[in-house]
């Protein structure tokens, strides 16, 4: 007797766990995902755009003096806030020779050869690289130089100034003498150089300035060999105030005087319209102390105040002050006064 033949198991249904079953993304998901893509790449397109690829301005008002035997004084024009400039390229002959940032309109190029002819450009680059094209060019010649010159020039014996408009002055020098010959007057602005002017000129307009300050003006003379003179007679110009600006805030008529173990500040209140109690001092540009006047001791015109020193005989100070207005904001600075302490 045989074995019954065994018969295959029925077959059954896969789990539907086991095997999921896949289904095409429904219309509205594929719309939605290629929304989204054509978005992202409509953005990212737009920022490649918007990318700024426009230069600053060329610079202008570009000029070059001579300095000395060996230098060039180049200068230009303050650029314009919405100009948005980072940095200027100085160029001789196409080489870079000088770069600066925005603030800086002014450079001496020097390590140059003497009676020789030299020709200057200037450039602005903003920040994000940009760079413009190149001014109108500038010339300056160089003198010959003087073997062993060592005496400077005398000092421009007179110097005065007034304000042509909130941001200008004009000032104007009496000549100085020297013996191989003045090549250049520098003006100064505090301790500063701020301008350079050739050597035929008694005169020069100052742009860029503040509207209601006060400037103490000095003006030095320079020969070939870069020998510079004592400062001349020092010039106070206060810049009036600009429209819609407060009238000038400055103490005026501002001196300091040095006596043993002191110095003495004296100036004129400034017209604010109510007594002004505070100013603030500054002693070698830093703020040092507030000088306060009590109730009932508010100087009406002149105020004076007397500063002890311990700090030794020969020390150099440079002052100045503000008044705190009406408002409690600080005015503008007074002229600043350079003094010796005595012993």
């Amino acid at each position: 007797m045989h074995d019954p033949v065994p018969r295959p198991a029925p077959a059954t249904a896969p789990s539907p766990s086991a095997h999921p079953v896949r289904r095409a993304p429904r219309p509205s998901a594929r719309r939605a995902a290629l929304a989204v893509s054509l978005a992202l790449a409509a953005a990212a397109l737009t920022a490649c755009d918007s990318a700024d690829t426009t230069p600053p301005p060329a610079p202008v008002g570009i000029t070059a003096q001579a300095g000395s035997a060996t230098s060039v004084h180049v200068m230009w024009q303050s650029p314009a806030p919405a100009d948005g400039v980072a940095a200027f390229l100085v160029f001789q002959a196409g080489r870079l020779v000088r770069e600066l940032p925005a603030d800086k309109t002014m450079v001496d190029i020097t390590e140059l050869t003497p009676r020789t002819a030299y020709a200057f450009t200037v450039r602005a680059r903003d920040a994000a690289g940009n760079t413009s094209a190149a001014g109108a060019a500038a010339s300056a010649t160089t003198p010959a130089a003087k073997a062993e010159d060592r005496l400077a020039p005398t000092a421009p014996p007179s110097t005065a100034g007034r304000a042509l408009g909130p941001t200008s002055a004009q000032l104007t020098w009496a000549a100085a003498t020297d013996d191989s010959g003045v090549t250049a007057y520098d003006v100064y602005q505090g301790e500063a150089r701020i301008h350079t002017v050739g050597p035929g000129m008694t005169g020069t307009v100052l742009e860029g300035l503040q509207p209601d300050t006060v400037y103490t003006f000095t003006v030095r003379a320079r020969d070939g060999a870069d020998n510079s003179s004592p400062a001349g007679p020092a010039v106070d110009v206060t810049t009036p105030a600009g429209g819609g600006q407060r009238p000038n805030s400055a103490p005026a008529e501002f001196t300091a005087t040095a006596s043993p173990g002191a110095v003495t500040l004296a100036w004129t209140a400034p017209p604010t319209g109510r007594e002004t109690s505070e100013y603030e001092l500054y002693v070698n540009g830093r703020p040092t102390t507030v000088i306060q006047f009590g109730a009932g001791a508010v100087p009406a015109g002149r105020a004076e105040h007397r500063l002890s020193v311990t700090e030794p005989p020969g020390t150099v100070w440079t002052v100045k002050l503000r008044a705190r207005l009406p408002d409690g904001n600080w005015g503008a600075f007074s002229a600043e006064r350079r003094v010796v302490l005595a012993s």
